[in-house]
């Protein structure tokens, strides 16, 4: 408020909690001691004034909120990234300044401009951070020249600053595991569109798969569904060359093609062998044990809380791609 990202009246108490992510009674509570401090005015129709001249309002300090824009709330998002906003609102808030979550699916269509171009300019930040974006979300920072971080990998020819595990590199080595482990035919099970880690997962692989002898590699695009993950599973099954070892990307889609291989009577590892690219709570008490790549949670935080920080602090963008390379944890599933 006192940055000036509300002028005239505050929003509604729901809009308040979803944007700062926290209860109605805690909002309640700080609302209340702004009344009391004589910030806030509220009038017959409980709209709170703002209490504050446009003069204070421009002298007021520069913000401090750090903004992420997601496609989905949080109950909807995977423990590690639940584990990871946590962990990032803590490192931020050490160092002064507060994290603001915003979800919209308006924002992550093939035209997202009007979208982002209102929600900018209504809950301005000192920075963004961008949860699974496109191109046309990353190109519309980037001419805009707002300050952002990607929350995953810039896609080529966007000059954006990220933060991600080094996809390419763990699926280098997951090929080079697996072909040395004598499998023929591999399936790379991963969520349909240009996702910047997903592009670079498919490049790390065929780096590891190509030459003399090479396996065969089939690339799985799923919608993200596990009816159109068990179709793409069959029907490569029953086609030339099945896998006999699967790479999935995303945890929740590693269950659904462990399960429905096991249906279909096919044993792991003995008939396919399955690795996890990513890594959640629930992998640890899968039986079998999953073979995953495990990134440090973290960590993570901290790379995003030092370069967000960098680029507040001193204007500077920190390196184009900050890389963190995950931990191999072999299971029972290779």
């Amino acid at each position: 408020m006192l940055a000036g990202h509300w002028q005239g009246h505050l929003p509604g108490e729901r809009e308040l909690c979803a944007k700062l992510q926290v209860s109605r009674h805690t909002v309640r509570a700080a609302l209340d001691e702004l009344r009391r401090d004589g910030l806030l005015e509220v009038s017959d129709r409980q709209r709170r004034k703002i209490k504050l001249s446009k003069s204070v309002l421009k002298k007021a300090a520069p913000s401090r909120v750090i903004a992420i824009i997601t496609p989905r709330p949080l109950l909807q998002m995977s423990a590690a990234s639940l584990v990871m906003v946590d962990e990032l609102r803590d490192q931020l808030s050490r160092a002064g300044f507060s994290l603001e979550v915003h979800v919209s699916t308006a924002c992550f269509t093939k035209r997202p401009e009007r979208a982002l171009e209102s929600l900018t300019t209504r809950a301005p930040a000192a920075a963004w951070l961008l949860f699974g974006s496109l191109e046309p979300v990353q190109n519309w920072f980037l001419r805009r020249r707002l300050p952002c971080l990607v929350l995953g990998s810039s896609l080529a020819g966007v000059e954006l600053p990220s933060v991600d595990a080094d996809y390419r590199a763990t699926c280098r080595h997951a090929g080079a595991v697996l072909r040395r482990l004598k499998h023929r035919s591999i399936a790379f099970i991963r969520t349909e569109g240009d996702y910047g880690g997903e592009l670079e997962s498919e490049s790390g692989l065929h780096e590891a798969l190509q030459g003399e002898g090479a396996p065969v590699l089939h690339i799985l695009r799923h919608n993200g569904t596990a009816a159109h993950v068990r179709a793409l599973l069959d029907k490569v099954m029953q086609g030339p060359n099945p896998p006999t070892a699967c790479l999935v990307a995303r945890p929740s889609h590693v269950l659904t093609v462990m399960m429905h291989l096991m249906r279909q009577g096919v044993r792991i590892p003995q008939d396919m062998a399955v690795i996890a690219r990513d890594d959640d709570v629930f992998l640890q008490h899968t039986v079998p044990a999953v073979t995953r790549y495990a990134a440090g949670h973290a960590q993570f935080a901290r790379a995003v809380s030092r370069a967000v920080r960098q680029i507040v602090e001193t204007g500077t963008l920190p390196p184009k791609a900050i890389r963190l390379m995950p931990e191999f944890v072999k299971g029972e599933t290779l």
